[in-house]
């Protein structure tokens, strides 16, 4: 199931119908409280697509609330789109105080990686994302290692759930919606 969330609208109802920004830490977590609750009621592997295209300023403590906390507490997979340079400031540094790692919608639809990745995993993922599915074997052929590295460097994409793993194949989170 894909669910796409307006960020704007979330904070409209959580605090205040005329806001536009996330600013201050009890605003982070009232709507990241929401947006848990809408997770929730979704059962199975879902996508959440969290669109930022409305909100105005991010401040650190909402973003660690809004995404990083979202991240360690929310099952699931997510994206984030709408995210202007400022917003996306404060969230690599929240993220990178959690060790965290999330894909970005860029405004061209093409995704990115944003956070905490070593090179061998950005590679592997932008590899798979460009693909659209691999596999381990596949994965090692290409760039020239042992298919148990290339297994762990997936598995471990997909433990932080930055790729989808369906038996051995690996497929970007993208490709859910």
């Amino acid at each position: 199931m894909i669910h796409h969330i307006d960020l704007s609208s979330v904070l409209r109802r959580s605090v205040c119908a005329l806001y536009s920004n996330l600013v201050t830490r009890p605003t982070g977590v009232a709507v990241r409280s929401e947006i848990e609750q809408l997770v929730a009621d979704c059962p199975g592997r879902t996508l959440t697509v969290i669109d930022f295209t409305h909100v105005g300023l991010l401040d650190y403590s909402c973003a660690d609330e809004v995404v990083a906390k979202l991240l360690l507490k929310c099952d699931g997979y997510f994206v984030f789109r709408g995210l202007h340079e400022a917003h996306i400031d404060a969230i690599e540094t929240t993220l990178a105080r959690y060790d965290l790692a999330l894909v970005v919608e860029q405004l061209d639809g093409s995704a990115r990686l944003v956070g905490t990745v070593g090179d061998a995993e950005r590679l592997a993922w932008q590899m798979v994302h460009r693909w659209g599915r691999a596999d381990a074997p596949t994965l090692a052929a290409t760039l020239g290692t042992a298919a148990p590295e290339a297994e762990r460097l997936l598995d471990t994409l997909s433990t932080r759930r930055l790729l989808v793993r369906l038996n051995s194949i690996y497929l970007p989170i993208g490709s859910l919606q």
